[in-house]
């Protein structure tokens, strides 16, 4: 597991998760119970907090960082899709959906259920509503909302990597 201490700050990792060995955390981080860190994803707490709720997955080559002194707090449940980045956010709540190769700037807010599309670029200080979909550079706003069948749909993707991040450390061999 590739989590490293950065001057004071040691992470905090909770039971369950699984970090790839090709990913860093490193840092002010803590990292909640059956999480997935995916391969390639860096997680930098060198001069800012990043905390994460349960049973999020931080997929391929994700980035995450906070400025000195602030925290990029991301909730339980999120998904945070390939490639995305999630720089110094305020708050991204529960059951979250980052599209891949979205980018979350400095101070967002991205509401419970609510979905970042792939590719989208959330202006800073920008704040996506709950069940909200956001689209677009910049992003903006659809009409439409996350209705039930999407939440269920994406309940069972989201429930995948917390059992994938059961099944690695014991699946996972050269």
């Amino acid at each position: 597991m590739a989590v490293f201490r950065f001057e004071e700050h040691v992470p905090v990792i909770g039971g369950g998760t699984y970090i790839h060995p090709s990913a860093d955390v490193f840092g002010n981080v803590q990292v909640g119970k059956q999480c997935w860190i995916g391969p390639g994803a860096r997680l930098r707490g060198d001069y800012g907090r990043i905390v994460i709720g349960d049973c999020t997955s931080v997929e391929d080559n994700c980035v995450i960082h906070a400025r000195p002194g602030e925290q990029t707090t991301i909730g339980n449940w999120v998904t945070l899709g390939h490639a995305s980045i999630i720089h110094n956010v305020a708050l991204i709540d529960d059951y979250v959906v980052v599209g891949m190769g979205a980018i979350v700037s400095d101070w967002a807010r991205v509401g419970r259920w609510a979905v970042v599309a792939e590719g989208a670029v959330v202006r800073q200080r920008m704040e996506i509503p709950t069940e909200r979909i956001a689209v677009g550079v910049p992003a903006k706003l659809l009409d439409k909302t996350i209705d039930e069948n999407y939440k269920s749909e994406w309940t069972r993707f989201k429930e995948i990597y917390v059992d994938l991040a059961r099944r690695y450390p014991e699946g996972y061999r050269p």
